[in-house]
């Protein structure tokens, strides 16, 4: 029986070490661990299964004809030889072709199977393959397009769990509410805390609340007062079924503030117009009536009235500007400036505008400003505005012949007076007159619109009564702080404190707006 020796090299044969290969290969691939690990044995016992199943019919076939008598048993014995070497050949064949299958599925380089209906199928599974990678690349592209407009759009978006923790922010909603970090997953707050504040809001809570109960979108509308008033929409949308990471809400937040600011504006804008109007009005069309009757022929009358004219007239103006200056500030009152500027170079520009006044009233202007004060974050023009404000008070109401002292200097920390000791770094400007002073009574309310310690006084000098109000206005959009300070006969000082702006490329926290 020498024929039947050949089938044993092909059970050695090395099988083996491809399925080896294929045994390091599951990281790569979408197989589990599990039936990688049990690989080292699947080879001969599935080669034998295999050729046991191929031989398994002819050599039936042929033990019933020896049994039978119909065929001899030296020739019975050499088919079942041929018969189980066939079966063994042709299973270590398919085998083969099977194990170049899994080559081809992990690389498309791999030699293709060498049976027709193997190398079909593997050009089948290959374009499946290719099916399944476009369509997983097309899906990617498309999380990719809809992660970039999520972070593109421009009003705040939150995603909270259960627990109405924040789990995901947009772009918008990191720089609105002060959230380091660019991911979109950053869920902490910075200071300052303007999140938590929001989120513990009665009404954001309950709206959260009824839209995880009712599953059903609900709206609200929030209002937060420091650092400066800001109002909010809030759209609260249930999502079903949660997101992968447990998100269960999103919120949408919407600033109207400016809406409501305007809807005010206009209401202060008439009323505040009409009283103070009223005044120069009325003397107006009392001198115009005199004019017309009794002075109709006195030359002299008529070019005195006419100077109180053209000074009640230019009075309106400056009231009206004012106005007109304070509500566009109040209108973006709650927007942060993001400009780096020099504090000292404001001032002293400030200062250099007056000296004309300053020659009338024989005054001078000592200044001490610090040479190498670091910049803050601010408006330039609004805070000449200020400048100009406050060095024109302490011109108006100081001694004449007198001095007034400009100074700015760097803190390490918010001034006690501030509220905010404590605090990150700033600088102090101050104006100081050596005027009559003020009653400290009257210190509280000097910042009121109108509001004048001697009415009288302040219309001969041309004031308005807004002049404070639109500093304090100022100082409050660049989250500063203002501070006077007086004593009868000992002057006037007033102090502003600014924050200090941040490193350039460092992570400036986001403007509060």
């Amino acid at each position: 029986m020498p024929d039947p020796a050949p089938p044993a090299p092909p059970r050695a044969q090395p099988r083996t070490p491809p399925r080896a290969g294929a045994e390091a290969a599951p990281p790569d691939s979408l197989a589990p661990p599990p039936p990688a690990a049990a690989a080292p044995i699947a080879p001969a016992g599935g080669l034998a299964r295999s050729v046991a199943i191929l031989a398994a019919t002819p050599l039936s076939a042929l033990a019933g004809l020896s049994l039978a008598g119909a065929l001899a048993p030296l020739p019975g014995l050499i088919g079942a030889a041929f018969c189980l070497s066939g079966a063994v050949l042709l299973a270590c064949l398919w085998h083969g072709d099977l194990a170049r299958l899994g080559a081809r599925l992990r690389r498309p380089d791999a030699p293709a199977p060498r049976l027709a209906p193997a190398a079909a199928l593997a050009d089948d599974l290959a374009r499946a393959q290719r099916d399944w990678q476009e369509r997983a690349e097309q899906f990617a592209r498309q999380a990719r397009a809809n992660e970039t407009i999520l972070e593109r759009l421009p009003d705040p978006l939150l995603v909270l769990d259960e627990a109405q923790a924040v789990t995901r922010l947009n772009a918008a909603a990191r720089r609105y509410f002060g959230a380091p970090g660019t991911d979109a997953t950053a869920a902490s707050a910075a200071a300052p805390a303007d999140l938590p504040a929001l989120l513990r809001q009665p009404g954001a809570r309950a709206a959260i609340a009824r839209a995880l109960s009712e599953n059903r979108p609900q709206r609200a509308e929030l209002v937060l007062p420091v650092p400066v008033e800001r109002h909010f929409a809030l759209q609260v949308l249930p999502l079903d079924p949660p997101l992968a990471d447990g998100g269960r809400v999103l919120l949408v937040v919407q600033d109207i503030t400016a809406m409501h600011r305007t809807e005010r504006m206009r209401a202060d804008f008439v009323a505040n117009a009409s009283h103070e109007l009223r005044t120069p009005l009325a003397s107006l069309i009392g001198f115009i009536e005199t004019l017309r009757g009794p002075a109709a022929d006195d030359a002299k009358a008529q070019a005195r009235f006419l100077g109180i004219m053209h000074e009640q007239a230019a009075r309106m103006a400056r009231l009206i500007d004012d106005l007109l200056s304070l509500s566009r500030i109040e209108l973006t009152e709650h927007t942060q400036p993001t400009e780096r500027v020099d504090l000292g170079r404001i001032l002293r520009r400030a200062a250099e505008s007056f000296e004309p006044r300053l020659a009338e009233r024989r005054m001078t202007i000592a200044q001490d400003i610090a040479e190498a004060a670091p910049p803050v974050l601010g408006d330039a023009d609004q805070l000449a505005q200020v400048f100009h404000n406050l060095i024109d008070n302490a011109l108006k109401y100081g001694r004449e012949g007198g001095t007034v002292r400009l100074s700015v200097q760097r803190l390490a920390a918010a001034p006690a007076t501030a509220g905010r000791a404590g605090q990150r770094a700033g600088l102090q400007a101050s104006i100081a007159d050596d005027g009559p002073g003020i009653a400290r009574e009257h210190l509280p309310r000097l910042t009121e619109r109108f509001y004048r310690v001697d009415a009288a006084r302040s219309r001969a000098a041309g004031g308005t009564g807004l002049g404070l109000a639109i500093v304090k206005h100022i100082v409050n959009r660049h989250r500063g702080q203002l501070a006077i300070a007086s004593e009868e006969g000992n002057g006037t000082i007033v102090s502003l404190w600014l924050p200090e702006a941040p490193a350039e490329g460092s992570e400036a926290g986001a403007p509060t707006s």
